[in-house]
């Protein structure tokens, strides 16, 4: 039987006593030359650390010119703040003794806990937690570098470089120590200043949900960048994402997870398709946080956040005085999925009265020497654009200033900033090409607070689709699920599968599709035969042409086996395929026994989708649509959503692919019954909510959906359920 932990939750006083410590006490000091504790002592003097740093090694009485302790109950006051760096199996055993003394937070340098992956280190790494967790403290890693908290000028990382230590807006969480204090110096280099730095190792204590939650309540801080591994607290992580942009604090992600490793369930095909980094952006961009690909990317959305307001739309504007970087817009907006907006016939009007000959009236405008040459002119071209009502967000040709000597240029700077303070739409500054900023372009920038100066076209592109993006998404429904009473039948049958497997199970497609229809998803008339007579008595009562099925929870992938067989239309044609079916099974998987054949009604005439459910194991489930047929597997036509659909939500997702148009009549052609599939799409979302502990994949390929008002039906499922640990 497990010891019972006593575990005392973390307060937010002692989060604060990670960057504000009254004290920091290094436990493992060591002179020795290029040790990290010689290098931490180094920094907190020489960024002026407003507190007392005490050693502590109990084989030294005197390192670094000053008193060393042997431990901290021998301290002449209580302890704040532990820095440890000792061997592995000590780690543990030290946490104990700093709670004891009255320490409210900890750093641990020291690595070989479960990163290690052997027995001995689970085992420390268990101890560990039961440490911590009995502690109350606020721990940041192991195996990590230590952190910054400007506002008592606090370094704990070893780093020997210099570095800014000043109040900033920006706070950065990262797993890696390296790619966060990259990310600090290049936006200290765009003139943006990090207050906190943590890095959190394996978060075997504090998570970056708990440092999200704590930097979405300290009133410094603006932006939250994070890096990220891995989720270690799914629902945390979440809540703290929904938390910070409640408060108007943006949470701008960089995301490993696009490997193979990440991927759901292979038995299902939905799992194929569906990678961590698509589950990530569906359930996590839903709950507030903005994945971006690069680092790059991280500084150019930072930039839009810290200078101007979210866009109310998704249309865009453009004044620029250059043809070349119009063509550069156009083609980089609709790499990422963004518009131009066409003008308004008054606002064409007017601009094509104001510009001269060398212009390219439209949007983006080019006004070339009009704009160039004439201040008035290149001001009310800039009103106009932004009085349009296609125009939600205004681009602006320029890049900050790197010497004195262009006052036209640095006036229009400054005519714009006024502009853009008062205006009720952003204004975003682009230029043609990354570029470096010196000392005169860092104090013009300060210059500018309202107007965010993005680094060339596409990387610019790149963060105004995840500034629009999350300035568009809406917030999820908070409704509790109720499931009804054929729902929580079916629950129940899935949860006692789950708790007597011992690896995935596949249902066979008649159990798939009693599931899914508890869920309010159609299936077309069907029986479930054992002769060839009986076959085509059911035939006779569904109504010809009819389809024949192998059913089997050992062959998930009929057709491939040749166990699924269309378009027949007599009972002559049945009572042939139901022979060929016993044929092609014994061919394909010898011995195997079926359990019967489907009879089914064919539905003809309608438009094939895709529907699909697949588990993540870091954010939980997401819901998958797309084409049917050619057009999910050759195109990859398909597109995901956190499964907290309503009717709106459901109707966004299908219209994410190729797929929308053609529901609603493309070109003429008749249009199919959208209401079926937003409803089948709800009934996933809703089977996933309930059963998400149970369902590892599912997959509704294909989904019929017929034209006008015919409904939607699932003509075959494949339900995977994933047994219950422990």
């Amino acid at each position: 039987m497990s010891k019972r932990i006593k575990t005392k939750p973390v307060s937010d006083e002692n989060v604060d006593a990670l960057f504000n410590p009254k004290n920091v006490v290094l436990i493992g000091a060591s002179d020795r030359a290029g040790s990290w504790t010689a290098r931490v002592w180094r920094n907190l003097s020489r960024y002026g650390f407003k507190g007392p740093v005490y050693p502590v090694n109990p084989g030294r009485e005197e390192i670094w010119d000053v008193a060393c302790f042997k431990d901290v109950q021998s301290l002449p006051e209580t302890p704040d703040h532990l820095v440890i760096v000792v061997p592995a199996k000590f780690v543990p055993g030290v946490l104990r003794d700093g709670a004891r003394a009255g320490a409210r937070s900890a750093t641990i340098f020291t690595s070989g806990f479960d990163e290690a992956g052997t027995d001995e280190s689970r085992k420390l790494g268990a101890e560990l937690r039961e440490a911590i967790a009995e502690s109350g403290m606020a721990v940041s890693g192991p195996n990590c570098l230590g952190n910054i908290g400007a506002a008592h000028s606090l370094v704990t990382m070893p780093d020997d470089r210099a570095q800014t230590v000043a109040r900033g807006p920006i706070a950065i969480v990262g797993q890696s120590g390296g790619l966060a204090m990259a990310m600090k110096r290049t936006l200290e280099d765009r003139g943006a200043d990090t207050g906190y730095l943590v890095t959190s190792g394996n978060e075997t204590g504090l998570t970056t949900a708990d440092y999200i939650r704590f930097f979405t309540r300290d009133s410094d801080t603006k932006i939250i960048v994070c890096y990220m591994e891995a989720i270690h607290d799914r629902e945390g992580f979440l809540g703290a994402c929904r938390e910070a942009k409640a408060a108007g604090k943006p949470v701008v992600v960089i995301k490993l997870g696009t490997s193979e490793d990440g991927r759901g369930a292979a038995m299902a095909h939905t799992g194929a398709l569906a990678g961590a980094i698509e589950a990530f952006d569906a359930v996590a961009g839903a709950a507030g946080a903005i994945r971006v690909g690069t680092l790059d990317d991280v500084v150019e959305v930072v930039e839009y956040f810290l200078h101007a307001k979210l866009p109310k739309g998704t249309g865009l504007g453009a004044v620029t005085f250059s043809g070349g970087l119009r063509g550069l817009l156009l083609d980089g907006a609709e790499r990422n999925g963004l518009k131009f907006s066409e003008l308004s016939s008054p606002s064409q009007s007017t601009l094509e009265g104001m510009m001269g000959a060398g212009s390219a009236v439209g949007n983006p405008l080019d006004g070339g020497f009009a704009v160039l040459t004439n201040q008035d002119t290149y001001l009310k071209a800039i009103d106009l654009m932004l009085a349009d009502p296609g125009v939600d967000l205004l681009i602006l040709q320029e890049e900050l200033l790197r010497n004195p000597g262009a006052e036209r240029k640095e006036n229009n700077l400054r005519k714009v900033e006024a502009l853009a303070a008062k205006a009720q739409k952003p204004i975003v500054y682009v230029s043609m090409i990354s570029y470096g900023l010196n000392d005169y372009s860092r104090t013009l920038r300060r210059d500018l607070p309202h107007l965010p100066f993005l680094h060339e076209v596409d990387k610019a592109m790149r963060a105004l689709k995840s500034v629009i993006t999350y300035a568009s998404t809406p917030e999820l429904p908070v409704t509790a699920r109720k499931p009804t009473k054929e729902q929580l039948a079916a629950i129940s049958e899935v949860q006692a599968i789950a708790a007597g497997a011992t690896e995935p199970v596949a249902l066979s497609e008649p159990a798939s599709k009693a599931l899914l229809s508890a869920y309010g998803i159609a299936v077309p008339p069907e029986h479930i035969v054992d002769s060839s007579d009986g076959a085509v008595s059911a035939a006779n009562k569904i109504g010809f042409p009819v389809v024949l099925k192998a059913v089997s929870a050992k062959l998930p992938h009929k057709t491939e086996a040749g166990a699924v067989i269309l378009d027949l239309a007599s009972e002559d044609a049945v009572k042939a395929a139901y022979d060929t079916i016993f044929k092609n099974v014994e061919k394909a998987a010898p011995g195997l026994a079926l359990d019967g054949i489907l009879v089914g009604r064919q539905i003809t005439g309608g438009l094939e989708t895709a529907l699909g459910i697949s588990n993540d194991p870091e954010v939980g489930p997401i819901v998958m649509f797309g084409s049917g047929g050619v057009g999910l597997e050759l195109y990859g036509d398909v597109a995901f959503s956190a499964p907290q659909l309503d009717a709106a939500l459901a109707d966004a997702l299908i219209s994410k692919t190729k797929a929308g148009p053609l529901i609603d009549g493309f070109r003429g052609q008749p249009a199919y019954d959208r209401t079926s599939l937003r409803q089948a799409l709800m009934g996933l979302g809703s089977m996933a909510q309930d059963l998400m502990d149970v369902v590892e994949g599912v997959d509704v390929n294909p989904f019929v959906v017929l034209p006008g008002s015919g409904g939607g039906f699932a003509l075959d499922g494949l339900i995977i359920i994933r047994p219950i640990k422990g």
